[in-house]
């Protein structure tokens, strides 16, 4: 073995925030084919096998205790579950030692994510008020980390580095502000009896984390039965993943330059040894290294590809499926559609410009590092690409066929715009010297 192996294997260890980006952003082109195809099977001549297909009955678990869903509910309750742990582990880690670890980090883009959040709202909430559908204000308030990052790299290098890590930012705390709308104001009524079990769930992940447990596993177990337990208690099961990242050690068990130590003498000890203790070695300095990685980033490592490349997929494979015939021109022009395309076209780039503007003014916060306005105002659109969390958010808001039905209109019509105006301002943006990509 080389001796820069051990290096070589160190070095991964600190690459899940890079590999987050580019896998997200990746899995952008991914995310648009499923969507074309659940427009294309929605509207085409097996539209109704369509249908038939997001109700296709499933059951988990056994006998009286079993949970009934259709496919279309478990990718939605149990898929996306997958999806919200991986935001609750990349909400932690980026808090906790990541670009968010200090006030002065994640001042600005929390406050440009709060302003993004309260604008749109207040657009769709005054087009909607008085027509019975104005608890849909959550919906066109998200926004998608994979389309947006797909559409900031077609910018090329128009968009410095900074402002990249900026709409990064912001959408994490847009995905925790989406998280906190969800688990207060999109429950399906509350069984009071059934909390028990979720408090004893969650005071089970607490204690694992203050006894410094890092064997990821058992983590996951008691999050499944988080996850049994919200559903059973009418609490969207999906929260158990925030609740599960949460939980989950964000630091080693053994400190770096120990296990740099340790894995320096096993190699010291190989030339010398016979090939069964050599055999011995390498296992022992594969545990070495693993005592080295934080539970939170083995499990974000592993979790990533399949979220990207199945789970946000097939979510769009069974939402996004709009039925286009049934949409009038009245439709298209309802306070629904109207107010989740206009929230997120023009109420995403007013709340996160007006509120980076003034955290900038008021001396909060510095701009982005070789940042301009007009950097800010394009990934300030770009963050109008609503898309997953806001399909989500709508398939709880709105109980009616029809109401949702202008909503995913809404959204794929605000989407679509956003990135078009997102990556058109970026466009016209100087290149920067350096012919970087951002």
């Amino acid at each position: 073995m080389s001796s820069r192996s051990p290096v070589r294997a160190l070095a991964r260890l600190t690459q899940p925030f890079l590999s987050f980006l580019r896998t997200t952003a990746a899995s952008g082109g991914l995310l648009l084919l499923a969507t074309a195809a659940a427009l294309a099977w929605a509207n085409g001549p097996f539209s109704a096998s369509y249908r038939a297909m997001l109700a296709w009955p499933l059951s988990v678990g056994a006998g009286a205790h079993a949970a009934r869903f259709t496919l279309h509910a478990l990718v939605d309750d149990g898929l996306m579950s997958l999806f919200f742990l991986l935001v609750g582990l990349e909400i932690k880690r980026e808090l906790v030692k990541g670009e968010l670890a200090t006030a002065r980090q994640a001042l600005l883009p929390a406050v440009a994510a709060l302003g993004g959040m309260v604008a749109p709202a207040r657009i769709y909430v005054a087009l909607n008020l008085g027509h019975g559908t104005a608890s849909g204000w959550g919906t066109p308030t998200a926004t998608d980390i994979a389309f947006s990052l797909s559409c900031a790299r077609l910018a090329g290098g128009r968009i410095p580095p900074s402002v990249v890590v900026l709409l990064t930012a912001l959408a994490i705390f847009d995905d925790l502000g989406a998280i906190v709308v969800i688990a207060l104001f999109y429950g399906d009524g509350v069984t009071l009896a059934a909390l028990a079990p979720v408090a004893a769930a969650l005071l089970a992940l607490a204690l694992l984390n203050r006894q410094n447990i890092h064997n990821p596993y058992v983590y996951l177990v008691v999050g499944a039965g988080l996850w049994w337990a919200l559903h059973r208690a009418g609490i969207h099961p999906s929260l158990a993943g925030v609740a599960l990242g949460a939980a989950i050690p964000a630091h080693a068990a053994r400190p770096g330059d120990v296990v740099l130590s340790d894995v320096a003498a096993e190699i010291a000890g190989l030339d010398a040894g016979t090939e069964g203790s050599r055999d011995a070695a390498v296992q022992a300095i594969e545990k070495h290294l693993e005592a080295a990685q934080a539970p939170l980033d083995r499990i974000e490592h592993e979790l990533t590809p399949w979220v990207a490349y199945v789970v946000v997929p097939a979510f769009a494979l069974t939402n996004a499926g709009v039925e286009l015939g049934a949409l009038s021109l009245a439709d298209l022009a309802s306070p629904v559609t109207l107010g989740v395309a206009l929230g997120l076209l023009v109420g995403k780039p007013l709340g996160v410009m007006t509120a980076t503007w003034a955290a900038v003014r008021a001396g909060l916060s510095p701009m982005p590092r070789g940042a301009t306005w007009g950097h800010l105002l394009a990934v300030s659109s770009l963050a109008g690409i609503g898309f997953t969390m806001s399909l989500f958010i709508g398939q709880l808001a709105f109980s009616a066929p029809a109401d949702l039905n202008r909503a995913k209109a809404g959204i794929l019509i605000g989407s679509l715009a956003s990135a078009v105006a997102g990556v058109a301002i970026a466009l016209a943006q100087p290149r920067r010297p350096d012919g970087s990509t951002g």
